[in-house]
């Protein structure tokens, strides 16, 4: 697998707040050495452009760092998770390729 991809499983969970916005985080490990690789390449609150593929479809968005626990975090686009049916609470595999 290329360097710059990264295969990991986590669990959907929504952003407290009224916006309602679906997010998992990328697991530890994955996280750092996205930030060890990539970091340089940070944009705007320290995020990094990606493409993302869940089940059969991709899209391409940015993945955000969560200060406090030191992973970044993945949005969930509405449209996605409505077409390949997931929830909150719904653990997911990924595959995430930086930007680079």
């Amino acid at each position: 697998m290329k360097s710059n991809r990264f295969k990991i499983q986590s669990g959907v969970w929504i952003y407290p707040g009224m916006a309602g916005w679906h997010f998992i985080a990328v697991p530890k490990k994955e996280s750092e050495e996205i930030t060890r690789k990539f970091g340089s390449l940070k944009r705007g609150w320290g995020s990094l452009p990606v493409a993302v593929t869940v089940g059969k479809t991709s899209w391409e968005t940015s993945i955000f760092p969560e200060k406090k626990s030191g992973v970044y975090l993945l949005p969930l686009k509405a449209a996605v998770r409505k077409k390949e049916g997931i929830f909150d609470k719904d653990k997911i595999d990924v595959l995430l390729e930086i930007k680079a």
